[in-house]
């Protein structure tokens, strides 16, 4: 049996995502959305949410390019006085490594984003990390540490078919780390590749590949284009029409594929 879970990342971004994001549920194909709960429009994105049963909110740490929840003076060594986090990931990789005090302060401020989704009311679905930062082992040990706390039950692997390489055995250490914690994680992922391009010709050839078992898709949907400037060659509206497309939808259900959140997938374990 092919499963699959159809998901939109950083939903609270913008409300031109939080629109995309329940019109793409109600309308279209998408099974989930990853809140990035100290982003400019997350209550908007909480009120969208909590109206719309049937989608599988999760959380999308942000750990590199975006805010945090934390006050900088709570975490100074990963903030600058803004409170944003840089987007040096291989230099904060070594310092969360390396450095105690930086892992006390990335402790606060993960615990902090799960308090966060808490405080929403909203059923936690999965958890995934802007940028993928949870194939660090540092971050995944305090997210699978701290997400016992919160009812952390999926994670996603990042692993797409056909990716670099490199990443081979930070993927396959993930993975042994999950499945040793009980946590549902997916058998492949797609979307890493063609990010910000997930149109409906490249949604329509990931659901052509789909291998057995449990895959996700995820996209960036937004109901306009140029949302940020580190986003600025993204189609967000294209992908908002993938994820709408008609084609698409006879695609999954001619091939027999069983779509849903990660909550139904875990339920079925």
């Amino acid at each position: 049996m092919r499963r699959l879970i159809i998901n939109a990342d950083d939903y609270g971004l913008d409300l031109a995502v939080n629109a995309a994001v329940e019109q793409a549920h109600v309308d279209g194909v998408l099974t989930t959305a990853s809140l990035m709960v100290g982003a400019a429009a997350v209550a908007d994105a909480v009120e969208r949410a909590r109206r719309l049963p049937r989608l599988g909110v999760g959380l999308h740490l942000v750990l590199a390019d975006g805010p945090a929840v934390s006050r900088p003076e709570t975490v100074p060594d990963l903030v600058d006085a803004r409170g944003c986090f840089g987007d040096h990931m291989a230099r904060d990789g070594f310092r969360f490594f390396f450095l105690p005090r930086v892992r006390r302060q990335l402790t606060i401020e993960i615990r902090a984003q799960f308090e966060a989704f808490r405080a929403t009311g909203i059923a936690l679905d999965h958890v995934n990390v802007h940028k993928h930062f949870h194939l660090h082992p540092t971050v995944l040990s305090l997210i699978l540490d701290i997400g016992r706390d919160y009812g952390l039950n999926a994670v996603r692997l990042p692993r797409e078919p056909g990716a670099a390489p490199l990443l081979a055995p930070w993927l396959a250490l993930t993975r042994r780390r999950l499945r040793a914690a009980n946590i549902l994680h997916n058998d492949a992922m797609f979307g890493l590749s063609a990010t910000g391009a997930m149109d409906e010709a490249a949604l329509l050839a990931a659901i052509e590949k789909l291998p057995p078992g449990l895959s996700e898709i995820y996209l960036h949907p937004a109901t306009r284009r140029r949302l940020t400037p580190t986003m600025s060659h993204y189609r967000h509206d294209d992908e908002l029409a993938a994820l709408l497309s008609p084609k698409v939808q006879d695609a999954i259900a001619q091939h027999g594929i069983v779509t849903g959140r990660w909550a139904d997938f875990v339920e079925r374990r």
